[in-house]
């Protein structure tokens, strides 16, 4: 069976961007999250392979979850300016390697990766979902794993209950329960992992435990009652949607070979500008490196000729 492979590339960025030491070029630039990220890309290559694929990345501006509740995500602090000098330079890197990159304006990561591991499943197509984010175990059915390249952590059904204590069908409930940190949703006060399970395990869903509030006592009881009106709409806000007008199909998502000669011509056309960009004096040899090609590669590139004479070996190992 064809698999489809999803990457969360907005977790992986920050993560990468935390997790590894400050790297930077002979010039200051950092370089951290950029190796980092397209490390765990080849890492997935190798590990699960794939006749379609993406790497998905948050859109700038606002999503219609900020329109539902303004203070979504609003305590996050601003991106961090070491970081956002490797974005640009991160997607060119991703798209040289012939990763599909997708971005889709007033929705999320999140949202367009739900909507094609569905497309997927309709159309008999496996779909492992590479993410550290804990709202995507929401997505996890028989066909659709997750996968953290960070941990080693792989996600069925069956590990989705042993992980959370309640199966995928019901995370969107024990997340509106729990509340969300990250995203800045509240849960029910006092209601930890816990308790959330417990009242799932008795009463089998959300819906139910509404039905019943008033049975439940003691001051999470209380909580929970004081909290009925808000939980329809954390309900919302946690729910990823998988019903996105996506143009793409599943199978426009084939990889392409790496794109040397797009790289390259950028660096002779457009030198100054590519080099200030990608902030690497020998932008080729740090993206095949960083992309796990051709380790020790010490070709300086500078000159059309040295250019070429790069091109001519990295065609032997690519």
């Amino acid at each position: 069976m064809p698999t489809l492979l999803l990457v969360d590339g907005s977790s992986y960025l920050y993560r990468a961007f935390h997790a590894l030491p400050d790297l930077r070029t002979s010039a200051g630039e950092p370089t951290g999250a950029i190796r980092g990220v397209l490390s765990m890309l080849r890492a997935l290559e190798a590990d699960y392979k794939s006749e379609f694929r993406a790497v998905v990345f948050d859109a700038k501006g606002k999503t219609f979850r900020d329109d539902w509740y303004p203070e979504y995500k609003a305590h996050r602090p601003a991106m961090p300016e070491d970081l956002v000098a490797q974005i640009e330079p991160l997607h060119q890197c991703i798209r040289a390697a012939g990763w599909p990159l997708l971005m889709v304006d007033g929705v999320e990561a999140d949202d367009v990766i739900g909507t094609l591991s569905r497309r997927a499943a309709a159309a008999g197509i496996e779909c492992v979902i590479s993410t550290g984010d804990k709202d995507l175990a929401q997505l996890v059915n028989p066909h659709v794993r997750l996968v953290n390249t960070m941990s080693g952590e792989l996600l069925d059904p069956a590990a989705v209950r042993a992980k959370f204590g309640v199966p995928p069908e019901r995370i969107v409930d024990y997340l509106a329960l729990v509340g969300d940190t990250v995203d800045n949703v509240p849960g029910v006060p006092k209601v930890g992992p816990k308790t959330a399970v417990k009242w799932l395990d008795s009463y089998g869903s959300l819906e139910a435990i509404v039905a019943h509030a008033a049975d439940i006592g003691g001051a999470v009881g209380e909580n929970l009652r004081k909290h009925l009106d808000f939980l329809p709409l954390g309900v919302k806000l946690v729910t990823v949607d998988c019903d996105l007008p996506l143009p793409q199909a599943v199978t426009d998502l084939a990889p392409q070979p790496p794109d040397l000669e797009k790289l390259a011509e950028d660096a002779r056309i457009h030198t100054r500008h590519f080099y200030e960009a990608l902030k690497a004096k020998n932008v080729l040899v740090r993206y095949m490196n960083y992309a796990g090609y051709g380790d020790g590669l010490r070709i300086s590139v500078g000159t059309d000729a040295e250019i070429d004479k790069l091109l001519a070996e990295l065609r032997k190992i690519v």
